[in-house]
């Protein structure tokens, strides 16, 4: 439709539904996800809280998956972190080691599992998601996911770029606002809430990279607090973690 077709069928309504029209043309479409970013964070972390924020800043960005991983390691300075899980602790050293850099520390961002920030820097999430998104395969594989009764169907496109052939598939079952009360520790009296919260990861499979297709019950991903999903592609596995091939975020309820 030209611009003059569009304005001679709007100009035949009611200014009300000429409104409603013309915002619903000019309102851009989501894009397939940009970025996967994870903040691992620590309830015993006094720097920890600002990067918390971030986090819940970007998971308000519909082009953005971002993700809080609690680790476990800081639980003896005086605070077992509610939230922690040792896959998380494991899964930043991976990455560290991946890396060959091997800091791992809090707040940490890992962005599409390439590149690594102070998790409170916003400027340098940012600027860590236009670098990696340049990398071949980064992020260019879509992935969709959708609820059929008690089940949710995963689908992953065929790689569309010759350097992706293959991945592993996991979803995350996620919490997407988690207020703690912390009583102890650096962060004494202090309510610090947590965003897209990691509470279980779960394999789904293997991805070669043609079309794929796979079926999670949700009795295997739910738990008390969790309303969302999220599924991502990586390149590499468990042990050796690589690029973000591709993602896709879900409600629950």
């Amino acid at each position: 439709m030209t611009a003059m077709m569009a304005y001679n069928c709007i100009s035949r309504w009611s200014s009300a539904l000429g409104i409603c029209a013309i915002i619903a043309v000019i309102r851009p479409a989501h894009a397939d996800p940009r970025a996967v970013v994870e903040l691992f964070t620590s309830q015993g972390c006094s720097s920890c809280p600002p990067a918390d924020k971030v986090i819940g800043e970007l998971s308000k960005d519909p082009n953005v998956i971002a993700l809080s991983m609690p680790i476990d390691y800081w639980d003896y300075l005086g605070w077992k972190d509610t939230l922690a899980d040792s896959r998380f602790s494991a899964r930043q050293k991976a990455y560290s080691h991946v890396r060959g850099d091997r800091d791992v520390y809090t707040p940490q961002a890992v962005v599409n599992g390439a590149a690594q920030v102070i998790g409170s820097d916003r400027s340098s999430i940012e600027n860590a998601i236009k670098t990696t998104t340049k990398a071949d395969g980064v992020m260019s594989v879509p992935v969709t996911m959708t609820l059929s009764g008690k089940q949710i169907n995963v689908s992953v496109a065929a790689a569309t770029e010759p350097s992706v052939s293959r991945g592993e598939v996991w979803i995350c079952s996620v919490s997407k606002a988690v207020p703690i009360q912390i009583s102890r520790g650096e962060n004494r009296g202090r309510e610090v809430t947590y965003h897209n919260v990691v509470r279980n990861l779960l394999k789904v499979g293997d991805w070669n990279g043609s079309s794929g297709n796979w079926t999670v019950p949700i009795e295997n991903i739910t738990r008390d607090g969790v309303d969302a999903a999220v599924v991502y592609v990586q390149d590499g596995n468990r042990e050796k973690p690589g690029p973000m091939l591709g993602a896709a975020f879900t409600s629950l309820h």
